[in-house]
């Protein structure tokens, strides 16, 4: 589906398109952003939930907002909005009681910068999307960014693990590549 079609897909309340949208599409930059915005346990299916109501509001206002423009996919202009909001909402949203904790760490330096760290993420993802080769941009954003193990993003792309890392050494000389000369 293209972005438009997302958005309308969205917009329109098909449920099929919301869930699998929220709760797998998007869930490792929701996590990620969770993760960075919030220095307590949150449940992640309130937190989405929140900011659907919230992205739905007025008939779906802020979400008609978005264009699908070359410049933002829905991907980018979601986790915009959303770092917006969690950020706004962070003293707002209940704490998850369970005994089962929504950061995989408890690293008190991640929520120090947290503004800093998002500005940086979105950094990267710009860069990201400006790849020419896709494959090498998978490759950082999965083992990078989303933190996935190996042998998962090696059996994704049906690689070896040894190939992996020899992709992602070549991915990440091409970002660099990349942002020296954005840099220029």
């Amino acid at each position: 589906m293209t972005d438009i079609e997302i958005r309308d897909a969205l917009l329109r309340g098909d449920e099929e398109v919301t869930m699998k949208f929220f709760f797998t599409e998007c869930k490792p930059l929701f996590y990620n952003i969770i993760r960075r915005v919030f220095s307590y346990d949150v449940d992640y299916d309130e937190c989405i939930n929140e900011f659907y109501i919230h992205i739905m509001e007025d008939n779906g206002k802020r979400l008609r907002q978005f264009r699908g423009d070359r410049e933002n996919s829905i991907f980018k202009w979601i986790m915009v909005v959303a770092i917006r909001y969690f950020i706004k909402n962070r003293n707002q949203v209940i704490d998850n009681n369970s005994k089962a904790p929504l950061n995989k760490k408890k690293d008190v330096e991640l929520m120090c910068n947290t503004e800093s760290s998002i500005d940086a993420n979105i950094d990267v993802t710009t860069l990201l999307e400006k790849m020419p080769n896709k494959r090498y941009a998978l490759v950082i954003r999965r083992l990078v960014l989303e933190d996935a193990e190996p042998e998962v993003v090696a059996e994704e792309l049906g690689i070896s693990v040894a190939n992996l890392y020899n992709l992602k050494r070549r991915a990440l000389a091409a970002i660099t590549l990349l942002t020296l000369d954005k840099i220029k």
